[in-house]
């Protein structure tokens, strides 16, 4: 039997009963749309992490007080407070060769109100003027905070764009006062926006001389990060170790009270998330495939006992042991092989649809399509092989007297 006599017959049978091939489908083309869109949204989600997480700066080390365990986060070292790190430890930092900018920050939530009455809970962070640097920000009206602010504990503000725009609307904010905490600041400057989503970036805070955040709003000289742009991302490893060293004597500890944590250690750790979190959805996902896989073996050994006396005759003319057991298998694999190829086009249009919402950027892999091919016709061997084997294996006379 030629290829195309094989497919030929093939076709025949499928289309012969069109309602049970095409409920047969169901399961592949449900399952394979399930496993694209999940894997879609998936790296659509692990896009947009890395995207924001980049966009708060390139080449950081974030340097955070207390320690953090595996699985508990944040700890104290047994000083009874998670608050270790200080001004003086920004000098010591400075000197570490490698190091570009060093920004010294304390953050607080406040209630924050206008002069126009609107009011917001939100960050207020106090930073320094190398703030700008380190975290790739720009100012899109006004100018930012300066040394001269921080050496003067001015109160002064630069407003992230949501902030601005929940406190004053469409107007302009520069100049105008807001209240922080009972103290009134000047509005010096505004920031551009950034967007993303899943992060307290800085469209969602208000910026003070860090200063003033300190003597006036905080009171407390602790920091609550400190945040190190170097110079060249291959020596980050090399000046964590300094830094590590460094502040560790400055503590005047024997293990540090501090973490040291790289963009890339974040990053890491959040796609680390989604990836197991996606597989975990598509594994559930994937249980219809197999479903749909045992819906084929039971529709081919319906169809095996409805073609008995045809399975004979073909035998009884001819027809190879091997002839019978390739039209069975290939039945099977067009099926699934179909029933993929309309999965994947519905796992394409679902995922466009979650990407109109602008929840997600879901972003179809070839990956994710080759994998949903391959698996579609993986399963129509394996539950095809069955069926077509026993059809094989019909003796012709007995296939002949079946009623």
């Amino acid at each position: 039997m030629t290829i195309s006599d094989l497919l030929h017959e093939t076709t025949i049978a499928l289309l012969g009963n069109k309602v049970r091939s095409g409920l047969t489908m169901l399961g592949i083309v449900i399952g394979i749309a399930s496993v694209i869109a999940m894997l879609a949204i998936g790296q659509g989600a692990k896009n947009q992490i890395q995207s924001s997480i980049e966009g708060l700066g390139s080449n950081l080390l974030t340097i955070m007080p207390g320690v953090i365990q595996p699985g508990r986060g944040i700890v104290s070292s047994g000083r009874g407070s998670a608050q270790t790190l200080k001004n003086e430890d920004v000098d010591v930092i400075q000197k570490i060769s490698g190091v570009a900018y060093v920004s010294p920050e304390s953050s607080r939530r406040f209630q924050i109100v206008a002069s126009t009455g609107n009011n917001t809970n939100s960050t207020v962070t106090g930073a320094s003027s190398v703030y700008e640097m380190v975290h790739n920000i720009s100012i899109s009206d006004g100018f930012f905070i300066s040394d001269a602010h921080v050496r003067s504990i001015s109160r002064v503000a630069v407003l992230g764009a949501t902030i601005a725009t929940d406190l004053y609307g469409e107007e302009n904010p520069i100049g105008k006062k807001i209240r922080i905490n009972g103290g009134i600041f000047t509005i010096i400057g505004l920031l551009t926006a950034k967007g993303g989503a899943g992060f307290s970036g800085p469209d969602d805070m208000v910026l003070v001389p860090i200063s003033t955040m300190q003597k006036i709003l905080s009171g407390s000289d602790y920091l609550s990060i400190i945040t190190v742009s170097v110079t060249d991302k291959n020596t980050m490893n090399d000046i964590r170790d300094s830094i590590n060293d460094s502040l560790i004597v400055k503590h005047r500890v024997v293990e540090a009270d501090f973490s040291i944590i790289s963009q890339e250690d974040i990053l890491g750790a959040l796609s680390q998330v989604v990836t197991t979190f996606t597989l975990f959805l598509a594994s559930i996902a994937g249980i219809s495939l197999l479903v749909g896989g045992i819906g084929i073996m039971n529709m081919m050994l319906t169809t095996v006992t409805e073609r008995t006396r045809e399975i004979g005759l073909r035998k009884a003319i001819g027809a190879k042991k091997k002839d019978i057991n390739k039209q069975f298998l290939v039945e099977a694999v067009i099926l699934t092989f179909v029933g993929g190829l309309v999965g994947v086009i519905f796992g394409w249009f679902i995922a466009f649809i979650v990407s109109s919402t602008g929840l997600v950027q879901a972003s179809v892999s070839l990956f994710s399509i080759v994998l949903a091919f391959g698996v579609s016709t993986f399963i129509g061997i394996i539950f095809g092989y069955y069926p077509a084997r026993r059809a094989s294996g019909l003796n012709p006379i007995e296939a002949l007297r079946y009623e």
